[in-house]
């Protein structure tokens, strides 16, 4: 098993009764792979964990998905440069708060956001910051083809993409992937839970070597994730 280790940044003041929801841990998955997860207090799940990566490349560094708040993704960056590492740019997976709330802080400090179409339009229809680039295709690579984003179908939203790391054969599935521990497929209010078996079969037939999977909520795991989620959503239609 691969040993992760946790390094914690406390942003909130020690004591608080808010210091969970105002923290960001940070796991190193491998030498070029780092977890992120934030944590925000939502009804009526209570304080709720959301994954996120950054994918370093020499001394840059790609965010995939932002942490839940501005200053859950401050914080993040911050940690980035004192580490001598420059954000390049983030990849954001669907327009929920827990993958883009930190788009705003990212435009206003320059580095750039990439974010399906769709993402994008359904950013707009609720009132908030769009991503600087809009991807058009179904398939997209950055960092020298060491980032794909795709588009596997619909499922726990119409826009979710995943990011595909080659290198490493690591799948970041975001809130498109549940962890082992899931009993239901959670937030359904955008899902389309007909479609997502079909978008998982789809993405397992674009990537067969999938060797890690980290979901949006919960622990890192392989392959057998994505079996999970679609006999999930195959129990739910």
């Amino acid at each position: 098993m691969h040993t992760r280790v946790l390094l914690a940044l406390l942003i909130a003041i020690l004591g608080s009764t808010h210091s969970k929801a105002a923290k960001i841990d940070i796991q190193i998955i491998n030498d070029q792979v780092y977890q992120h997860t934030s944590y925000q207090e939502i009804k009526p799940w209570g304080m709720v964990a959301t994954n996120g990566l950054v994918m370093i490349d020499k001394n840059e560094a790609y965010i995939i998905d932002t942490p839940w708040t501005e200053e859950g993704t401050e914080q993040l960056v911050k940690w980035l440069r004192a580490k001598n590492l420059t954000p390049k740019a983030a990849i954001i997976s669907h327009y929920h708060q827990d993958a883009s709330n930190g788009i705003a802080y990212l435009t206003r400090n320059g580095i750039p956001t990439y974010a399906n179409q769709l993402t994008n339009q359904l950013l707009s229809k609720h009132k908030r910051m769009q991503s600087s680039h809009s991807i058009t295709e179904p398939h997209y690579s950055l960092a020298n083809q060491q980032i794909e984003v795709f588009y596997p179908g619909a499922g726990h939203t119409t826009d979710n993409i995943v990011v595909w790391l080659p290198n490493q054969k690591l799948l970041f599935g975001g809130c498109f992937v549940k962890s082992l521990d899931s009993k239901n497929l959670g937030n359904l209010a955008d899902a389309n839970v007909k479609q997502w078996p079909e978008s998982i079969t789809h993405l397992l037939t674009k990537y067969p070597n999938i060797k890690q999977v980290v979901p949006g909520h919960g622990k890192l795991g392989g392959i057998e994730l994505l079996k999970h989620t679609a006999q999930l959503a195959t129990n739910t239609h």
